[in-house]
């Protein structure tokens, strides 16, 4: 299935993940064009009291610039924009209650850290012991309250950003947009940084919309995750919805690995794997399908006796070491399937191989 195809479709959303009655944030049918591309395209989308929500999907799919409507950098072409019960569609950033992290920090260079997160609060009128009091709370809540006297380029990439998250809360906003705030910094400073936000966000008890590109990232943080493709919401749904059962074929291959196996369904829910069948869980129509099976939901198996699901045969093509985990290649009769294996031993090249499927954690689409 093309993005094309992806973006017509209607958005699915899981019983899981209801909608609360009274969101804190509503988008409701925005659409933005830029230049000759529709951007964003009818979306709409709620935010509950308190949650993180997360926009995720490649480069050019209209996270950001839904991110920057909300903000009010853009005006949306139609749709509305609410904050509780305020339409906010047509206020200026500085009048919505919602503050902006961006991945480039936008720190000023010739004010000291002190001086940067309590910039806002200088253009808010706030009486200057109060500022300095509001400054050095959220200093420490970030753990920097002993470099308050320096300056931007004296501290780290992972600093910079701490001190553009103080000074986006200090104003003490409803709620927090961070536009792929972690995507300058290294691997392992990124796993921190976000379970720092995680932390503050649970701390504050602020509404954050997140935008980001990078699958680990949106399903280890947020509440909702809505994957979006050409301007659209493609899904939304829990982490757990988006990953275990995503709604086509466009969301299982961008949202982690995924192996994709042509498969046909009987009328009474057993589904026909080449010369096998074995019982659906799930709900499932008659007829041409697509089993989605995740890495992890592949076993190699010695004694294929001890398990009752459908095996596949075949041949070790590739390996690669992945430190708490190896990934196999195996070419079977489907096809070449992915395996991550949790225990790695030394299996070589061309070994041949059988390959158990978790019954309990296989995934239809409907058609082919």
């Amino acid at each position: 299935m093309t993005a094309a195809n992806v973006a017509r479709t209607p958005v699915f959303v899981s019983a899981a993940a209801a909608v609360p009655a009274e969101p804190h944030v509503q988008l409701i049918d925005i659409s933005k064009r830029l230049g000759s591309l529709k951007a964003v395209d009818r979306v709409s989308l709620d935010v509950a009291q308190g949650s993180i929500v997360t926009l995720l999907g490649p480069s050019g799919c209209g996270k950001s610039t839904t991110l920057r409507l909300l903000a009010g950098l853009y005006k949306p072409d139609s749709g509305e924009i609410l904050l509780r019960d305020q339409n906010v569609t047509h206020l200026p950033p500085n009048k919505r209650k919602m503050t902006m992290v961006f991945q480039e920090y936008a720190l000023f260079p010739h004010l000291t850290i002190a001086d940067n997160v309590g910039y806002g609060l200088r253009m808010q009128g706030v009486d200057r012991s109060q500022a300095r009091g509001r400054v050095g709370e959220m200093l420490d809540l970030v753990g920097l309250a002993s470099s308050s006297e320096k300056y931007p380029h004296q501290l780290s990439g992972g600093q910079q950003q701490r001190v553009a998250l103080a000074r986006a809360i200090a104003v003490n906003p409803e709620v927090l947009l961070l536009d792929e705030p972690l995507s300058n910094l290294d691997a392992k400073l990124r796993i921190k940084l976000r379970e720092e936000i995680v932390r503050l966000q649970r701390v504050l008890g602020k509404t954050m919309v997140f935008v980001t590109h990078d699958q680990e990232e949106a399903l280890s943080i947020s509440d909702r995750v809505a994957v979006m493709g050409e301007g659209r919401i493609v899904q939304l749904g829990t982490p757990e919805d988006i990953y275990f059962r995503p709604a086509n074929r466009y969301v299982a291959e961008f949202v982690g690995l995924a192996n994709f196996i042509d498969v046909t369904v009987a009328a009474s829910g057993r589904v026909q794997l080449g010369d096998q069948s074995f019982q659906f869980a799930g709900a499932a129509v008659a007829g041409s399908a697509t089993l989605v099976v995740r890495p992890e939901a592949m076993k190699l198996v010695v004694q294929p006796g001890t398990f009752s699901g459908p095996l596949l045969r075949g041949k070790v093509e590739r390996r690669s070491f992945l430190g708490s985990t190896a990934r196999y290649w195996i070419q079977t009769a489907v096809g070449t399937c992915i395996v991550d294996e949790a225990a790695p031993d030394a299996r070589g090249l061309s070994d041949d191989v059988q390959i158990a499927l978790a019954t309990d954690r296989l995934h239809l689409l409907q058609g082919k």
